[in-house]
């Protein structure tokens, strides 16, 4: 039996011709087979424990299987399951997952399963379907697999062998060792002509992001296409800070420039157009967050809908894997799953999670305090001294104090993922929105509270400076090294052997070779843009070279993160999405305090004190005329989003004609 007519097919494809599980479907026969998804088992399972496996993922929905296809490898005693899926089971989850595809007109809308026929490329699975949603829809029906009554797991004797009614199927086999890894497969072909366009060619400017989205789904290619809009604005504020710092302080090196201002107190007693640049640079950096923000509003949108996720439909969710609790009927659905009460989930949160976090932040200012304990030190000896050495080691307290919050930040992150699972959230949404929290409440605050309490409380700003310089080189230094050149060179060296070994495999153990080191998501890729996005909007009028920093360090990130998710991680499922969901929030509120910050560091400058001191105005005035200030700039920033419109026109009509067309369906149905 054959399946899922497609172009390309490569040799791998062709070795498992004749050993799938059958399918009952007529429509669903075809020529080829599309290997997509890798169950790893244990190399101590049973055959009888994998033939029943096999026989669950291959039984109908109906009754209580995936209604997917699955091989078994070399034979029935090997370690791994190869998993695929019919077409009409695709179909179904196009539709469920509110996915829009191109209709018979041009047009994308909502996807039906009733009128199918009607749909471009709907008898072709890898044309209708990009790669990354049909692996999707396989590990989303398998993470769906529930146990229609109580039963006994054949193969496995002791009592981790039971199989509860209701209970997750693939949860209970991977907590019973059965299950050690599920994983979508490569197709080598297409990730090698990916990765010309990509890493390994010239082109600087632009991604191929719709390849991007085909092979490694929304998720991925929703950051890199941020990861690109960001980079590509920083343009004109690498610009227009070259052009203060430089141009508008004299001709001289940099290091003369810094001296200079450094010396005058950063805004102090220089010429005019010195203030007036850095008054420019706030205002230009406050604009600017707001504009950013808005313009990738509608680039975002018209990804969404050219990628047919505008419409993703929000079901009822049903529990994410990991849940648990007790067995018992949902009130909502009526059927048994796990039930966990919500008083219980409050008081984890409110007794343990809570303390946790802030027993952090309370590190975070002993890290503070050891800095600033430093900073003096080196500053004593540095006068005692006179040195160049001694020079030097003024930078070592901010040095060593990057290094601590970069480790601080790393255990957190542990630690924030193990509190939210052991609050034991339902919903995926649920248990993503607290984890985000924890970490973007942290991050702030390890980031920023050093940098807001040498401005507003020290207001050294001559400091400020020197911290802003040290966290933009060293931070960036030690990323790159640890997230591209470390595993490149493990990838380079350490592999080598075993790569060589793979050339000669069988085609079943290149598919096992594929399981590389798991891809550790991109939460740490966001929080690192964030941290970026803040240096550059709340400081920038300090530090006018933070965006030249950060452009040549983010030329350098897309070309290390496209290589790294290419090459050295294994490929990550990825579900379809219509944004970069609590990222763009946490962007926005940035941007909104910005104006906070770039206000309040103008008025700490001794230039505009000295000059509100000579015409005579008192400080309450000066602070009145702050705050007047602030919320005129506010102002201007609420006025500026909602002129420019979160979707083109185009797209807006677009989203609007779905609505219409969808609500003509259902009437039909109705009918």
């Amino acid at each position: 039996m054959t399946l899922l007519g497609s172009k390309g097919v490569d040799q791998t494809q062709n070795l498992f011709q004749g050993s799938w599980t059958k399918v009952s479907c007529p429509c669903c026969v075809s020529d080829q087979v599309e290997p997509l998804v890798l169950i790893r088992l244990s190399e101590k399972v049973q055959p009888i424990t994998k033939r029943w496996l096999i026989s669950l993922i291959e039984t109908s929905e109906r009754h209580g299987g995936a209604a997917l296809l699955a091989h078994p490898g070399e034979d029935e005693c090997g370690d791994v399951i190869v998993v695929s899926a019919p077409r009409c089971t695709l179909l179904k989850a196009t539709e469920d997952l509110g996915l829009c595809k191109k209709y018979q007109d041009g047009d994308m809308i909502a996807f039906s399963y009733q009128d199918r026929d009607n749909f471009s490329n709907v008898d072709d699975m890898q044309e209708f379907l990009t790669l990354a949603e049909r692996q999707y829809i396989v590990k989303n029906e398998l993470d769906s697999l529930q146990a229609q009554k109580k039963q006994k797991i054949p193969g496995i004797g002791d009592a981790t062998g039971v199989l509860q009614a209701w209970e997750n199927v693939c949860q209970k086999l991977v907590k019973a060792g059965v299950i050690k890894d599920i994983f979508p497969l490569h197709d080598q072909q297409k990730l090698k002509e990916l990765g010309k366009k990509w890493y390994s060619g010239k082109q600087i400017w632009g991604q191929p992001l719709d390849e991007i989205h085909s092979y490694f789904g929304g998720t991925v290619a929703f950051y890199f296409s941020f990861l690109d809009f960001y980079t590509w604005s920083l343009v004109p504020c690498a610009f227009l800070g070259v052009f203060f710092t430089f141009l508008m302080s004299g001709v001289g090196s940099s290091v003369e420039v810094m001296e200079k201002q450094a010396n005058e107190r950063v805004m102090g007693d220089g010429d005019g157009p010195s203030v007036s640049g850095h008054m420019v640079q706030a205002v230009f950096s406050m604009l600017w967050s707001t504009l950013f923000m808005e313009f990738w509003k509608r680039r975002s949108s018209s990804l969404s809908y050219r990628w047919g996720t505008l419409q993703l439909s929000e079901g009822f969710a049903e529990p994410r894997p990991g849940f648990h609790g007790t067995q018992g009927i949902n009130p909502v659905t009526g059927r048994m799953e796990p039930l966990f009460p919500e008083w219980k989930r409050q008081l984890r949160v409110g007794l343990v999670s809570v303390p946790i976090v802030g027993l952090f932040m309370g590190l975070v200012v002993v890290g503070m305090t050891g800095f600033y304990y430093g900073e003096a030190l080196a500053k004593g000896f540095h006068q005692d001294s006179g040195s160049w050495f001694s020079k030097g080691l003024l930078y070592l307290p901010s040095v060593v104090h990057i290094v601590y919050t970069n480790m601080l930040g790393n255990v957190y992150s542990t630690v924030a993922m193990q509190l939210t699972e052991w609050e034991n959230h339902r919903e995926e949404s649920s248990f993503q929105n607290h984890h985000t929290t924890k970490v973007l409440l942290f991050t702030f605050f390890n980031n920023f509270a050093v940098l807001f309490h040498i401005a507003f409380y020290k207001q050294d700003l001559v400091l400020l400076r020197k911290r802003l310089a040290s966290l933009l080189i060293v931070t960036q230094l030690v990323n790159q090294c640890t997230e591209v050149l470390v595993p490149f060179i493990v990838d380079c060296f350490v592999k080598a052997t075993q790569k060589k070994q793979q050339e000669d495999d069988p085609e079943v153990d290149k598919l096992r070779a594929q399981n590389l080191p798991c891809f550790p998501g991109l939460f740490s890729e966001y929080i690192e843009l964030l941290v970026q996005f803040g240096y550059l909007s709340l400081f920038s009028c300090v530090y006018p070279l933070t965006a030249v920093f950060l452009l040549i360090n983010n030329v350098m990130e897309i070309r290390g993160d496209s290589y790294k998710i290419c090459k050295l991680f294994r490929k990550p499922f990825s579900a379809p999405v219509s944004d970069i969901g609590v990222w763009q929030t946490a962007f926005e509120v940035l941007s909104f305090v910005s104006v906070m910050s770039n206000c309040w560091l103008l008025l700490l400058s001794p230039r505009v004190q000295e000059f509100c001191l000579e015409g005579g105005i008192s400080s309450t005035n000066i602070l009145l005329f702050a705050i007047l200030v602030e919320h005129v700039l506010i102002l201007v920033k609420m006025i500026l989003a909602f002129m420019i419109p979160d979707e083109p026109d185009w797209v807006r009509i677009k989203r609007e004609q779905m609505e219409f067309y969808s609500m003509q369906a259902l009437g039909q149905q109705k009918l």
